[in-house]
This record gives structure tokens, C-alpha cells and sequence, in this order.
């Protein structure tokens, strides 16, 4: 099922928690809003799945206006980030609650739970109450819940925030696989860039209430086009300064820029695109080993960068390093001449 936002805002008095969006959701594409906490991408999640009304603007599903439609006829599914299961019910009768209130044929919901439960690996814990569950198969048991009611769109609002890495990390790969056998479409609220670069088709990063930018993970990483996309999605490297001949000045000497000549631009470059020997140089202020690779922060003048390198390499701190990086890899941002986001 596809979804259509359409100049959606949201005013609480005289704050606007959510100002002309607009974003369109492909039928079977798993999506994500992802940004800092008060950028109104829970808010947005609210509209799309009725709890709230918006201001202004439209939510179309499959080209149907559905603005005014209360959240119970939506055909949409929510997986909370509390999991809101029913502690007295067991699993299995927790995944059947949705289609027991829709109205589902027996038989039809017998077959419906024991599918989702195989799939989940829910069966052997099918006659237990939530509480007997660790955290990650609770969250299986709520996206279970929610996929019962054979949704055409899945509402997930922060719903790893509780797990632990290791196990959040787990259950991630579990619902994006689930998400491609069973072909739902998914709306994924997060705040975790982590999540939103490894899961989604693609990223919608909301900033003060506007679509800061979109795109597909690879392009918001690699290709930001402004400070804010480039320094909230990963590590940035930023400076400011004049584009004069390919070129822009930095304590650490040239970098190599792509684009016409200007005045009082920002550009940026990930840490892990730099190679060792090259035209800029810098001393090292401190470095941290991370198996595969080493993180160094290298400064010269008043400005530190942060480098990537193979974990093989060893620095102390003082040491001069030479490093250089492609002029494809220096990415203009929209910013005239500031970092701030």
C-alpha cells in the first residue's frame, strides 16, 4: 500500500511542530523518519496513523484521502516502543487480539497466528505470558500482534530503543527480512542513524519540523547537502572557506574540491574516505583503536579533523601525518559559509 503526504503541518498554538511536509511511500518500500528528538518525526508518525489530525495538508493511502478517517479504519498497524502487549494474555492470544476485533473467521486467524508465530520463532513460546519473554522476543510478539491484522502499512515508533546492542542489532535484520518475505509497507520512526542507513529503502531526516533532505542511505551519507544531514548522519569533517581553482584553503593545506569558484562555502568529507600520504598534513592528538580500524584526530591550525585508517597502522600522539583524499569524495554543501546546524 503507498502512502502520500501531501504540505502535512501541525501547529500546537503558536509552535509548528511540523511545517509543509511532504513525502510519498511506495507500496512494499520499508522507509524511515529519522532525526533528533523534538524534530517531529513521532508527530508525523501520529498523522499518518490518525492519532492526530493535522493542521494542514493532506495523507493519501493508495490515492484515497484519509485526513478525516479515525485511526481503527486506517489499514494501518502500530509496533510501540513499550510493546503494549497484554500481560494477562499469552503470546499466542495476543497476536490473535486484532483479528478476533476485525471480525476474522476462526479458522482464518488459526492460521494467520501459527504462521506468524513459525516465523517469528514464537511457537515454542506460544502458551507464555510477555512477562516469561526477554525484551527480543517481546518485540517479536508485538510485530507479530501488529502483522495479524494483515496491515497494509506497519507503524514503527522507536521499537529497539529498549534492546541492548547486541540484541538490537538481531532483531533489525529479523523485521527488515520479515518486511521483505511478507511485503508489507513500513513507516520506521528512530532516532539512531544505525538503524536508518542499514534498514531502510530510504530516509526521510526531519530537522525543526521540515524534510531536511531525502534519499536513499548511500546518497544521504556519502552526497548531504547540508551541515546539519552531514554532521547528524555519521562523522563529517567541515570546513568554510573560498573555492578558488578547484580548490579550498585549510590549515592542513589544499583540498581538492569539485565545483565552480565561490565565496564563504562549506564543504564536508567522511573520515573514511582519506588515504595516508598526500598533500594535507596534521598532527596527531589522540587516536582510538576499533579492531578493524583507528579512529585519529589529527589538527593543524585551529581546526582537528578526524581520519579512518586500517587498525594495522600505530600513531602516538604528536606524530605528523600526511594524508590526501579524491576532489569526488569533498562534498559542497547548501550552507553559505557556517557549520551550524
Amino acid at each position: 500500500m503507498g502512502l502520500e503526504i501531501e504540505n502535512v503541518g501541525v501547529r500546537f498554538g503558536s509552535f509548528e511542530a511540523l511545517r509543509s511536509v511532504n513525502l510519498t511511500v511506495d507500496d512494499g518500500a520499508f522507509v524511515t523518519l529519522l532525526g533528533p528528538s523534538g524534530c517531529g518525526k513521532t508527530t508525523l508518525l501520529n498523522v499518518i496513523a490518525g492519532f492526530l489530525k493535522p493542521t494542514s495538508g493532506t495523507v493519501r493511502m493508495d490515492g484515497m484521502d484519509i485526513s478525516d478517517t479515525r485511526p481503527e479504519a486506517r489499514d494501518t498497524a502500530m509496533c510501540f516502543q513499550s510493546y503494549a502487549l497484554f500481560p494477562h494474555l499469552s503470546v499466542r492470544e495476543n497476536v490473535a487480539f486484532g483479528p478476533r476485533q476485525k471480525k476474522v473467521p476462526k479458522n482464518e486467524i488459526v492460521q494467520r497466528v501459527s504462521k506468524l508465530l513459525d516465523q517469528m520463532g514464537l511457537d515454542i513460546h506460544a502458551e507464555k505470558l510477555p512477562n516469561a519473554l526477554s525484551g527480543g522476543q517481546q518485540q517479536r510478539v508485538a510485530l507479530a500482534r501488529a502483522l495479524a491484522v494483515a496491515p497494509g502499512i506497519v507503524l514503527f515508533d522507536e521499537p529497539l530503543s529498549n534492546l541492548d546492542a547486541k540484541l538490537r542489532d538481531q532483531v533489525r535484520t529479523e523485521i527488515r527480512a520479515l518486511q521483505r518475505e511478507v511485503g508489507f509497507t513500513a513507516v520506521y520512526v528512530t532516532h539512531d542513524q544505525a538503524e536508518a542507513l542499514a534498514m531502510s529503502d530510504e530516509v526521510f531526516l526531519l530537522n525543526k519540523g521540515v524534510v531536511e533532505q531525502s534519499g536513499a542511505p548511500r546518497e544521504i551519507y556519502f552526497r548531504p547537502r547540508t551541515s546539519f544531514v552531514a554532521d547528524f548522519i555519521g562523522a563529517a569533517n567541515l570546513h568554510v572557506g573560498k573555492i578558488k581553482d578547484g580548490a579550498m584553503a585549510t590549515p592542513f593545506g589544499p583540498l581538492g574540491v569539485r565545483g565552480a569558484d565561490a565565496l564563504n562555502k562549506t564543504v564536508c568529507w567522511r573520515p573514511e574516505v582519506v588515504r595516508l600520504g598526500g598533500d594535507l598534513q596534521g598532527a596527531v592528538t589522540a587516536s582510538a583503536f576499533q579492531g578493524g580500524h583507528l579512529d585519529l584526530f589529527v589538527s593543524a591550525g585551529d581546526q582537528t579533523v578526524r581520519l579512518q585508517v586500517p587498525g594495522s597502522h600505530e600513531f602516538d600522539v604528536g606524530d605528523e601525518v600526511s594524508f590526501g583524499l579524491d576532489p569526488e569524495n569533498v562534498v559542497v554543501l547548501a550552507d553559505e559559509g557556517h557549520v551550524d546546524a
